[in-house]
């Protein structure tokens, strides 16, 4: 009789082929060594992770108390400062509230609150770091009744419309014994509902009465606990996804105790009677768990397949494992030809952008400097035009001598623009020609003398102020000239539509050698960009903005520098910093000591 014979009559099963009494006995045992394995790990692991997820609540639960008191009293103490500023207090008495909204703002930024409230003493919000609402009355809110009975920092908190939960801290502001106004300072709390649900816990926060004040689930706040949980259990608030967790087969008792499948921690807060409760869930535990046992399987499993492996010798199997590698190689390889022959393709698509690119910024800076001498040059031009118009009318008038007198101007002018084009590359490059020490009172003397047609053809007024003594500066007078003719020129421009133009130009010593150059136009609009290259507030044709960026750089070299601002009766201000030659500075003092 066959075997299979005999397994059709219903006798023992057919022997594994290959598979002798060794190597059944030693199959069980691998499998008897995974279970008892993975239920020994599944209990251990278990009760570790559970462990560590509540040392981690309880440490998270104590870092919220921690943050959110010290938010508490950092804002506690902002009432009481901003009730003594002298600005809130004159602004108050004189009902001037001009700057005080700019003021808040400004405080609220620095101290992170949520709002800024200046009240006058009839609850009217005359100054507030949001402008919407200002004029708006507070006379029935609790911060502003609660301030004007005590006679300290108020600590409130009060329910919006929209179900959200204000936190306040408000004081009076008293001016000899009188009450004239009420500070109100909003905390930000709704900060930490951000932070605290950008995680897996759930989280609220009670107040002394027990009603929920801040919290992850929105369907809580305003709610006693025992109602919230009614509304909305942990798991759901946590992730409404999740299928319950008391299902799982190896939670604590805690959890099944529980009937929701989460750890509680609750911990006091020292303001006010608060306290804070935390939920966290059992998922990452058993995550934890199941990666765990899922590679223990997996390292079993492998086992077992290697097991059979041998017993079976299954050799076609893996020779056609080796060819399938083998293909897929083959096809990596090709991919990957492909991808050197598109790699090489983009470097020299990257070379030929690169060397256009280089190309446009050579002829950019080819228009730039064109532009720049232009510029710089028209001030000399105009000049020339005016002196030769003079010694024309002299020679007619047979005054020769007078006219030698524009000749000779002509002539300085020409060095002159000689030397303006070769400055004019110092907005390109740092550094240039070594400095010497100057006296600053003669090139604005120069400044205003070459400038001298065109304020007589304006009949701008001019008025100069300089010192007697010498003002001296290490630095180059051309240079330094084209500065001040930058400035004059662009405030004569700025005084055409002024029916009685003037331009005062003042120099002052000291520290620091300090050059003012003042009009009365109607100022500059966008400070910030006025020393931008190519940037003009000037009609097309008048000038292509380069002056002014020409101008900071040289004054950037001489280690000082350039600044603008609208001065307080109209009109713009340019002030010129340079720092004074000290090396003069000290012979001078050495001279004056012997002399004495």
């Amino acid at each position: 009789m066959t075997e299979n014979e005999t397994h059709s009559d219903g006798g023992r099963p057919p022997r594994m082929p290959g598979l002798g009494t060794k190597g059944r006995v030693a199959l069980v045992a691998l499998v008897a060594a995974a279970i008892a394995v993975i239920w020994i790990s599944n209990d251990l692991l278990t009760k570790r992770y559970t462990e560590s997820t509540r040392n981690r609540a309880e440490l998270r639960v104590a870092l919220y108390s921690g943050n959110l008191l010290s938010e508490l009293q950092r804002n506690s103490v902002v009432p009481l400062l901003l009730s003594r500023d002298p600005a809130f207090i004159s602004a108050l008495n004189s009902e001037d509230f001009i700057n005080s909204s700019a003021r808040l703002i400004s405080y609220r930024e620095e101290i992170g609150a949520r709002s800024l409230l200046l009240l006058d003493q009839s609850g009217r919000a005359v100054a507030a770091s949001e402008r919407e609402r200002l004029g708006s009355n507070h006379r029935s809110q609790s911060y502003f009744i609660d301030a004007l009975r005590a006679s300290d920092t108020v600590f409130t908190t009060s329910e919006t419309e929209a179900g959200a939960v204000n936190f306040t801290y408000s004081r009076k502001i008293l001016n000899a014994g009188e009450l004239i106004g009420v500070i109100v300072v909003e905390v930000d709390l709704a900060k930490f509902e951000e932070s605290w649900a950008g995680i897996s816990d759930a989280v609220f926060v009670t107040d002394s009465e027990g009603k929920i004040i801040l919290t992850t689930e929105p369907r809580w706040r305003g709610l006693p606990e025992s109602e919230a949980m009614a509304e909305t259990s942990p798991p759901t608030a946590i992730e409404r996804a999740l299928e319950r967790t008391a299902e799982w087969a190896s939670l604590p008792s805690e959890a099944f105790f529980l009937g929701d499948g989460v750890i509680r921690q609750d911990a006091r807060i020292p303001f006010q009677g608060w306290s804070m409760t935390s939920f966290t869930t059992y998922a990452s535990v058993r995550e934890r768990v199941n990666g765990v046992l899922a590679l223990e399987i997996m390292g079993f499993a492998i086992l077992l397949a290697l097991g059979f492996y041998v017993v079976s010798r299954r050799a076609t199997t893996a020779s056609r494992f080796f060819q399938l590698e083998s293909a897929e190689l083959r096809q990596l390889n090709e991919a990957l030809q492909r991808e050197v022959a598109e790699r090489q393709k983009a470097e020299k698509n990257l070379q030929v952008a690169e060397q256009t690119l280089a190309q446009s910024s050579k002829l950019a800076a080819l228009g730039e400097m064109s532009a720049a001498v232009s510029h710089e040059l028209n001030q000399p031009l105009a000049a020339m035009k005016t002196y030769l118009a003079g010694a024309k009318l002299l020679l007619q008038r047979k005054r020769s001598e007078e006219a030698l007198s524009s000749f000779q101007r002509i002539d300085d002018l020409i060095e002159r623009m000689g030397a303006i084009t070769k400055q004019l590359k110092s907005y390109a490059r740092k550094g240039g020609d070594a400095f010497q020490a100057m006296d600053v009172r003669q090139s604005v003397s120069t400044a205003l003398s070459m400038m001298e047609p065109q304020l007589k053809r304006r009949q701008v007024r001019i008025t100069r102020n300089v010192p007697r003594e010498p003002v001296l500066i290490m630095g180059d007078n051309v240079r330094l000239e084209q500065v001040l003719i930058n400035l004059l020129r662009n405030a004569i421009d700025a005084t055409k539509s002024v029916d009685d133009p003037q331009v005062d130009i003042l120099l002052t010593g000291g520290d620091v050698a300090r050059i003012s150059v003042r009009d009365n136009g109607p100022g500059v609009e966008d400070l910030d960009q006025l020393f931008e290259p190519f940037y003009t507030t000037k009609a097309p044709g008048d000038g292509v903005g380069l002056g002014l960026a020409i101008s900071s750089g040289i004054v950037n070299d001489f280690g000082g520098r350039l600044t603008a601002r609208n001065g307080t009766a109209g009109g713009a201000v340019f002030e010129v910093e340079l720092p004074i030659y000290k090396e003069a500075t000290n012979n001078t003092t050495s001279d004056v000591e012997a002399a004495e």
